[in-house]
């Protein structure tokens, strides 16, 4: 009689560890399976998925749509978890923290942006990032540090004005701003232009290069756009749940 055939979500290997005295890269994802169950049928949205991204490198994640894009930003970002292998950040992996150590994480560590600003519309653009750093535990220094990233950003003459008093472009750069005053080590944007015209997808990459350059955090761009994939330092396609 044939043996049974494993289920994905039960393989796992063991990843090779990297020499102790090696700069670890701000992410690994090390042959990482991602399984969605509905009763018995599973779709595999990921299926051995390797990635890395080195301190201070700027990437674009690319891939047509279903590809498993969006599925992999959510477990690098700390926002779910793998059905097998293994997700790192700085060298730590995510699977041995308790859910305490992984909110302090995605706190201290991790920023995100997504397509649309997601202000809080009563608050002015200072107000919004300086809410966004204290959230994060930046404490009494909040306020300089949103000051700071307003005028990094070329923010400083927009500082008391609401949302709705802002371009759909500033209202992106805002936001980017609130994630820069957390002084995140890694950084990841879904699709951060898709809802801005030519002019203002030029400032905003100039301002996501900022956060490489100027906070020395690695970016994640997920990415449709072939002018923001030409921009960053390297291009990752995802295709059928695998990095190509």
């Amino acid at each position: 009689m044939e043996a049974a055939t494993p289920r994905l979500s039960s393989l796992y290997v063991e990843p090779e560890r990297a020499p102790e005295d090696a700069e670890p890269p701000a992410l690994e994802l090390i042959d990482v399976f991602k399984i969605f169950r509905s009763g018995p049928a599973e779709t595999v949205a990921l299926r051995g998925l390797d990635l890395r991204v080195d301190q201070r490198e700027m990437v674009a994640v690319v891939g047509p749509s279903g590809s498993g894009k969006s599925t992999m930003l959510s477990l690098a970002a700390a926002m779910d978890a793998p059905s097998a292998g293994d997700v790192r950040i700085g060298g730590r992996s995510l699977a041995r923290m308790s859910e305490a150590e992984l909110a302090e994480l995605r706190a201290d560590q991790i920023g995100v942006i997504f397509q649309s600003g997601n202000l809080w519309p009563t608050l002015s653009a200072e107000e919004n990032v300086a809410a966004s750093a204290r959230l994060a535990g930046v404490g009494r220094d909040a306020g300089s540090e949103s000051r700071e990233a307003l005028a990094r950003f070329g923010l400083e003459r927009r500082a008391d004005h609401t949302p709705d008093r802002l371009s759909g472009g500033e209202q992106q750069r805002v936001a980017i701003a609130a994630v820069a005053a957390r002084h995140p080590s890694i950084v990841f944007a879904d699709e951060p232009t898709g809802e801005l015209d030519a002019g203002n997808e030029a400032t905003v990459l100039d301002v996501l290069r900022k956060l490489r350059d100027d906070y020395e955090a690695a970016v994640v761009i997920v990415t449709h756009s072939r002018t923001v994939a030409e921009t960053c330092d390297r291009v990752v396609e995802v295709s059928d749940g695998r990095a190509l």
